[in-house]
């Protein structure tokens, strides 16, 4: 949920003003208020006190409509959901788009990753729910759109140190500053920690820098480079109910015999440039070069152990130009986004965490090209009008070099167009109301397209289809500020995972369903009641369900639950910030849901609270800040991951119980 004005604003007496804030997500500057959309925004307060930094959703879930899972399972990695869209993915993030500081962190295929994103020098998030592809492409989502620090204008150099349960542990070193007409920010730790459960455990090591090169007033570059080392990532599986009731911390059987885990090396490095051409045109341009070596030891024997070495480049730039259409004045915004992902894939057999014999070795290529163009009018002082029209061609291709039970090479290409009709309304000055018409497309990845018969695509499985209408309000009342949104989503085909009964094959595989709707509801609301005080939350009702989808078995699914969703979830915060000290306490209620498409396997609700307090003191240049942190106070039994759809029952990862832990920061102020 996005605060406004609150964070850095000069407080008089008992008066809290609510400055505007300028989002970017949309692709271009427009004022939260005036953008027709479900959009959130989480600030750096949100973002950095006493926060752990294990994983995004931390932060996420103040968002209305956003739900996560899965923060402490570092091989399988966090599992973003909007509005029920990323709930299917087996590992990382699907069905939305990713940005980090302008540069795409979503693949060409359209699997996302956030190993690679430093939590700890996070500036912003902005997120939009529901489908955005006219001006992101592939994804029916929405949007993660990410901002790391920029070097303030004092320098500075700030050691770290954090422990806690189950043997966590970082060290971590910020520095940064500003001079003439550049500003650098450089982040760097070390992370270990054993883990809640058995065979958990992780170890990951970070550097991130970023500079801004400011030549002139109008015009900026800013580069950045990240490098991550994650040598050891253990994957502790999930269990069954039956084996959760006997021992919570247990792995998974499989998971011990075969060594399930993984290692993963990535560096990546790009370059965006925004400036102003005149006063009316404005022009943004990017190019980006990834690389990643990933090798992973899943729990079975055949095939069991897969590697890749990938390259993922490519560019953009848009356009913005201030314009009118007869009487009418507007603007204009279109462009262009070209990328290429380049994997190339082995699969050896696991012989209890040794590399066996060669099972698949194939060269996969993603390419993406989209164009858009995108029209706001403004039809009277209060009325204004969006429209938007995007034309994306995607390919790919296996290059199958692994012959000895045939030639699976091949290819696969979609043309997809998208669009955009909107409306906002602004009854009052600080009041809007908006309506929004959409469509969307999401093509399946290379792991969605995996060919339970081999190698190869599975010609079974096509991209799916979202149309989206959804009528939002949002405004200040006084000391609040609110959003909500009511929507549907009908989706062909959507992709639904699923597992063979096959002890000896532990992958998901995908197939499409008939048809899904989405419909739903999302409130936020942030309340300032006085300076020190803010009251935060954020609730959301779902109904999400299959209209037509027949199973392998022949079995009607429709009008069942989508699963591994649940129907309701609540946020509630209360953050005290008197001068630089603070204590804050938060409470997640989510509701019930299932874990399998028949809806046989119902999984219980759950409600989390946790607390956290600091203390900043200010000495002769330097600021120390101390704090400490209790997650599931109440020692509440719940899950951090479910598995829809796992085969033999296996659904469940369970979450720690009551755990801590506490952080030493110290910054050197005003160097040199």
């Amino acid at each position: 949920m996005c605060v406004l004005g609150l964070h850095g604003a000069q407080a008089v007496a008992e008066t809290v003003e609510l400055e505007p804030v300028t989002v970017t997500a949309p692709r271009l500057e427009r004022p939260w208020l005036d953008t027709p959309a479900a959009l959130g925004v989480v600030e750096r307060e949100d973002l950095e006190q006493a926060r752990q930094g294990l994983q995004l959703d931390e932060a996420l879930v103040r968002v209305p409509g956003v739900s996560a899972q899965n923060r402490y399972n570092f091989a399988q990695d966090l599992r973003v959901s909007m509005r029920g869209f990323g709930a299917r993915a087996a590992f990382g993030i699907r069905g939305i788009k990713m940005l980090v500081d302008g540069l795409p962190e979503t693949t060409t295929d359209g699997q996302s990753q956030v190993d690679a994103i430093d939590l700890t020098a996070l500036e912003r998030i902005e997120v939009i729910r529901g489908p955005s592809s006219v001006l992101h492409g592939n994804a029916t989502g929405g949007v993660l759109d990410i901002t790391t620090r920029s070097g303030p204008a004092e320098p500075f150099f700030q050691p770290r140190a954090e422990a806690g349960s189950y043997g966590y542990r970082r060290l971590g070193l910020q520095a940064g500053g500003s001079g003439d007409a550049a500003a650098w920010h450089l982040s760097t730790w070390d992370l270990a920690m054993d883990g809640y459960r058995d065979h958990s455990r992780a170890e990951k090591r970070l550097l991130h820098a970023r500079t801004d090169w400011v030549p002139s007033g109008p015009h900026r570059l800013t580069g950045v480079v990240t490098l991550l080392d994650a040598p050891r990532t253990d994957d502790p599986g999930a269990l069954t109910a039956a084996e959760v009731a006997d021992d919570r911390r247990a792995a998974a059987p499989n998971a011990l015999a075969f060594d399930a885990g993984q290692s993963v090396t990535q560096q990546r490095a790009g370059l965006v440039y925004r400036g102003d051409i005149s006063g009316s045109e404005r022009l943004e341009a990017r190019v980006f070069h990834t690389w990643r070596d990933f090798d992973n030891r899943l729990p079975f024997e055949s095939g069991g152990i897969v590697q890749y070495e990938r390259q993922f480049f490519g560019g953009g730039i848009h356009y913005t130009r201030d314009n009118h259409i007869g009487d009418l004045s507007g603007r204009m915004t279109a462009g262009l986004d070209l990328e290429r992902q380049r994997d190339m894939r082995r699969r050896y057999d696991n012989l209890q965490g040794a590399r066996g014999d060669l099972a698949l070795h194939q060269r996969e290529i993603a390419e993406a090209a989209g164009v858009f163009v995108q029209q706001e009018l403004d039809l009277t002082e209060r009325l204004d009008v969006t429209l938007g029209l995007r034309r994306d061609r995607v390919r790919f291709s296996i290059d199958d070099r692994f012959l000895a039970d045939g030639d699976d090479s091949g290819q696969r290409d979609f043309l997809e167009t998208s669009q955009l009709v909107s409306a906002s309304y602004a009854w009052q000055p600080q009041h809007r109301i908006y309506a929004t018409w959409g469509t969307a497309f999401e093509t399946p990845s290379f792991t969605e397209f995996a060919n339970p018969d081999g190698g190869g695509f599975n010609p079974e499985v096509s991209p799916q289809q979202a149309r989206n209408l959804e009528l939002g309000f949002k405004g200040f009342a006084g000391r609040v500020q609110y959003d909500v949104a009511v929507f549907r989503v009908d989706v062909r085909d959507e992709l639904v995972p699923y597992q063979l009964e096959d002890p000896g094959d532990d992958r998901t595989y995908y197939e499409n369903a008939g048809r899904t709707r989405r419909q739903g509801l999302e409130a936020g609301l942030v309340w300032f009641p006085t300076v020190d005080w803010t009251l935060t939350g954020a609730w959301t009702w779902s109904d999400f369900h299959f209209r037509e989808f027949t199973d392998d078995e022949g079995t009607s699914l429709s009008g069942r639950r989508l699963p591994a969703i649940p129907r309701q979830q609540l946020f509630l915060e209360a953050a005290w910030r008197p001068g630089r000290d603070y204590a804050i306490a938060d409470l997640l209620v989510q509701g019930g849901q299932y874990a399998d498409n028949a809806n046989t396997e119902r999984v219980s609700a759950s409600t989390v609270v946790n607390v956290r307090a600091g203390r900043v003191l200010r000495r002769n240049g330097w600021d120390v800040e101390a704090f400490v942190a209790l997650n599931n106070l109440f020692d509440e039994d719940y899950f951090s991951n479910i598995r829809p759809n796992a085969g033999f029952g296996r659904y469940y990862e369970p979450a720690p119980g009551r755990n801590f832990f506490v952080g030493l920061h110290v910054r050197g102020r005003g160097f040199d």
